[in-house]
């Protein structure tokens, strides 16, 4: 095994230095006709090709999040963390379907303004307040920390100074450029993260292959780390608190995904940016192909790190061959990235994947800047403070908003973030307090034209309350588990109140067709329900099920009998909440692009899983 320098060289230092000038001038480049007017700064005066709109989403997806906390997962737990990936790129076509056209025909710029166009002021407001939050402590809070950590492995700078570095450099074009700025300096990230991190992977599995190469090293991981290969884990693996089974596949994951690529604004924003709903549909298909390759180039750095630390080459402990030529250590699961590429890639890929390593840090937080101030100077500023506000007050208070969010961010780090072991399930776990309760409410918010805007109100309160008193009546019990059963209490709570609800008005008179149509689905969905109750009834006096965790098949049975009910309604009602929406269904139609590039998700999929399981 080749003994590999650790820390960066000058050569590395000078390709990350043109990465960074190749960007800043990019960002300001790209955005110079786009900065006079709000619809220009914060959604790019809606031009975004196809092929930018994927791009940009990955980019504002793949952070150190993923990069660090996933690693530190694999590391942890092995390749079946990439069941997040995997299922989010289905999500994406559903919402490429479904969601993002409703969203694009209202003409919104951001989601807490469809909420009080669907609902009410008081929920927007509500939820305009809780996303900023969120961005600020949650998401911007753990990229900085994630990142911050990442460069001080790799550097050896203290923490503080790596987070101000990467806070400082994505200011530096976003909060001038907008979104703009952001979208086609993310498609040079996006180019960059994949080229670095996929060199990284190779690298890891050729040092593990020795002469045979790249292939024999994955080889090798499989024989002896084969755990580490496992997508559906079973109670007996200590990690089974985590990925919980077939959950990964039928339950409360699909509460996460939904949330994370429907209804999460720095992600859908790239979507309402787009130059037409063909164009973004096509970018979140586009989109959906690169989530498929995100976990070869996070997942496995952090199987190779534990063969490295844990696994022996010919009976000799791997560690004990590479002697003391390693600097650091893995103290914690999301060291172990950072690591592999200070230590185990050689000059010139270093400062590629160190360029990768900050691209996917620097796009996320771009990408959050911009959102947290779009939210606050649409929903916020000018709904309350200001309502006469020219265009570029509006931009000017944008700008101001970034640089505050930031400095708030920086503020809350440590105090969330520090310490935490794989701080990808740390988010995941906290951040799925109010995934379930969004979801309900924009879904049939969406879809269903009997949902009230006092069920949405008291969903939105009664996400936090369940999901904190779940937490403590079933501790052990895996999050993705609770986040499923808090689910189905709201689903159960939201469809009553909106039952209930004096607050309507005459139904719009729908097509016969269209009625049959609505029908014919909603009994394919409530046989579905059956199948899947029944299933789970079984389940509890089966070992073997129980095992597998498929207790979760009872939230694809609420979900199905769900989609029943408000199929039914929407067919058979003859009143609708005074606050509904009218959808043409013509918006959901897809061309055939989009049709075979689904389906080529899918396949692609299922064979990941069938050689996986």
């Amino acid at each position: 095994m080749e003994n590999v320098v650790a820390g960066l060289s000058a050569i590395d230092y000078v390709i990350f230095g043109i990465y960074a000038v190749v960007i800043v001038a990019i960002g300001l480049f790209s955005s110079r006709k786009n900065t006079k007017s709000a619809e220009g700064y914060f959604l790019a005066g809606k031009s975004i090709p196809w092929w930018a709109v994927g791009a940009s989403l990955i980019a504002a997806n793949i952070s150190a999040e993923q990069f660090i906390g996933m690693s530190g997962s694999g590391y942890a737990i092995g390749f079946g963390i990439a069941a997040y990936e995997f299922m989010a790129a289905v999500t994406l076509i559903l919402v490429g379907k479904y969601f993002l056209p409703i969203f694009i025909e209202k003409g919104i710029y951001t989601i807490p303004e469809f909420v009080e166009k669907r609902f009410n002021k008081t929920l927007k407001t509500i939820l305009a307040v809780f996303w900023i939050c969120l961005y600020i402590f949650v998401n911007l809070s753990s990229v900085l920390y994630l990142g911050g950590l990442a460069l001080e492995t790799i550097l050896g700078i203290p923490m503080m100074y790596t987070i101000l570095g990467l806070a400082a450099f994505a200011l530096i074009y976003s909060v001038y450029g907008g979104l703009s700025a952001v979208v086609w300096t993310d498609v040079v990230q996006v180019a960059i993260l994949v080229i670095g991190g996929f060199a990284t992977s190779y690298l890891a599995l050729d040092l593990i292959g020795g002469e045979a190469g790249a292939l024999s090293g994955l080889g090798t991981l499989i024989d002896n780390v084969p755990d580490h290969f496992t997508m559906i884990l079973d109670k007996d693996n200590s990690q089974y608190s985590n990925l919980p089974g077939i959950a990964v596949l039928i339950g409360g994951m699909w509460v996460a995904n939904l949330y994370y690529w429907g209804f999460n604004q720095y992600i859908i924003q790239k979507g309402l940016a787009a130059k037409s709903l063909s164009e973004a549909k096509k970018g979140m298909i586009f989109a959906a192909f690169l989530k498929i390759l995100i976990p070869f180039i996070v997942c496995i750095p952090g199987v190779c790190a534990f063969y490295i630390m844990n696994g022996s080459y010919e009976g000799t402990p791997v560690l004990d061959l590479l002697g003391n030529r390693l600097a650091g250590s893995i103290e914690r699961s999301d060291d172990a990235y950072p690591y592999l590429i200070r230590n185990f890639t050689p000059v010139f890929v270093k400062g590629l994947s160190f360029a990768a390593l900050a691209a996917a840090v620097i796009s996320s937080l771009a990408s959050m800047f911009n959102s947290t101030s779009t939210i606050f100077t649409m929903d916020i500023y000018k709904q309350y403070l200001n309502k006469d506000a020219s265009e570029k007050k509006l931009v000017t208070v944008g700008r101001i908003t970034s640089v505050c969010a930031l400095l708030l961010a920086l503020i809350a780090v440590y105090p969330i973030m520090g310490g935490a072991d794989q701080a990808f399930q740390v988010i995941q776990e906290y951040s799925g307090f109010v995934y379930p309760g969004i979801v309900v409410i924009f879904g049939l918010g969406l879809l269903w034209k009997r949902a009230s805007g006092v069920a949405a109100v008291v969903t939105a309160i009664g996400t936090f309350a369940f999901s904190i008193l779940f937490k403590l009546i079933l501790p052990e019990v895996p999050f993705l588990l609770r986040m499923g059963y808090v689910f189905i209490c709201l689903v159960v709570m939201f469809f009553g109140l909106s039952f209930l609800s004096g607050r309507t008005k005459p139904a719009e008179k729908l097509a016969e067709n269209v009625v049959k149509t609505q029908l014919k689905y909603a009994y394919i969905c409530l046989i579905s329900a059956v199948v899947c109750f029944v299933i789970g009834i079984v389940s509890i006096f089966s070992t073997d099920m129980q095992n597998l965790g498929f207790e979760a098949v009872f939230f694809l049975g609420a979900m199905m009998l769900s989609l029943f009910i408000y199929l039914r309604s929407n067919a058979l009602d003859k009143v609708e909440d005074v606050n509904s929406i009218g959808v043409d269904i013509e918006i959901f139609r897809t061309d055939r692009t989009f049709n075979i590039g689904a389906a080529g998700v899918i396949i692609i999929l299922v064979i990941l899983y069938s050689i996986l399981w």
